[in-house]
């Protein structure tokens, strides 16, 4: 066999789901026999048969990826309950099985399957997947690309077609209910070792994703950053956070002020002082940075 076909092989196996029980399913890839597929690639040994020793890298693979799910995802394992967000992560993994060398990206494809697959989030869907984007804008906030920050030379230029960016790292989310207030309270008190602690500990983390959930629906700016290896929430104006998104998608300064403020309940007078706060807050929080054309790659992608 091939070393390509033979991690093919294996790979397959290792993903494969397990059973209820935590064991390796008799039924392997296509509906082989497990063992007869063990065989062909894993010799036994004296204490273990091919079918035994396949079946601890296929529990490590599953009890490793699920953990790292929980991980990423306390505030949504606090929304559906620990037994549902289990099977819920089983379900997603068996359709969306990491492709990635890192299990960095795992949740990458959870919001999108999560809107596939509403039966998952029934009754609090809005707010799952509210907290799905959050979380997963956490992930992308905390180790994504940092540039050099604008400095005042940089600020030169025509002011009428004057463009910036804004960090690569900065995450914009617009939300329907607090989920950045529920998963701070959800990961305060995350780590504890004792069993007892740890019970008292979920059922008060159900009881504060019940209490969120129970709230009016009402619309949530935020940005996700980071400032020296840590991710904060900032909560922001509906124009600011149209500023924000005008910018990264291009627009110059001047256009996207103007976009921010039609249809606006801010009045006139007091619009050129919240921008000038807007601006040297940002600026100093590092998140804006010099324009350049942004230009795509043969497969469509920004290089």
């Amino acid at each position: 066999m091939k070393l390509a076909s033979l991690q093919k092989a294996v790979a397959r196996a290792v993903m494969h789901p397990l059973t209820r029980k935590e064991r390796m399913r008799t039924l392997g890839p296509r509906g082989v026999s497990m063992r007869r597929y063990a065989a062909r690639f894993i010799k036994p040994n004296d204490r273990l048969t091919s079918f035994e020793r396949l079946e601890i890298y296929n529990q490590q693979y599953w009890f490793r990826v699920l953990g790292a799910l929980a991980e990423d995802f306390p505030g949504l394992r606090a929304i559906l309950g620990e037994r549902r967000f289990e099977a819920m992560c089983r379900a997603y993994l068996t359709e969306c099985p990491s492709r990635s060398f890192t299990l960095r990206n795992l949740g990458s494809r959870l919001e999108g399957w999560l809107q596939r697959n509403p039966q998952w989030t029934q009754g609090r869907k809005r707010l799952a997947l509210d907290m799905v984007r959050l979380e997963w804008a956490d992930v992308e906030a905390f180790d994504s690309e940092a540039e050099p920050v604008l400095k005042p030379d940089d600020l030169a230029g025509a002011p009428g077609k004057f463009r910036l960016r804004l960090q690569p790292y900065i995450q914009l989310l617009t939300l329907h209910y607090p989920a950045d207030d529920l998963l701070l309270q959800v990961k305060d008190g995350e780590g504890t070792t004792d069993f007892a602690s740890n019970a008292v500990l979920n059922n008060r983390k159900r009881s504060q994703a019940r209490a969120v959930a129970a709230l009016a629906p009402r619309e949530i700016y935020l940005v996700v950053h980071r400032i020296d290896c840590s991710v904060y929430f900032r909560r922001i104006e509906r124009e600011a956070h149209t500023v924000l998104t005008a910018l990264r998608a291009g627009e110059t300064v001047a256009s996207a002020i103007e976009v921010a403020f039609k249809n606006s309940s801010v009045a006139e007078i007091d619009r050129a002082n919240n921008v000038r706060h807007w601006f040297e807050t940002w600026a100093a929080l590092g998140w804006l940075c010099v324009w350049k054309p942004q230009v795509r790659g043969k497969d469509g992608k920004l290089v």
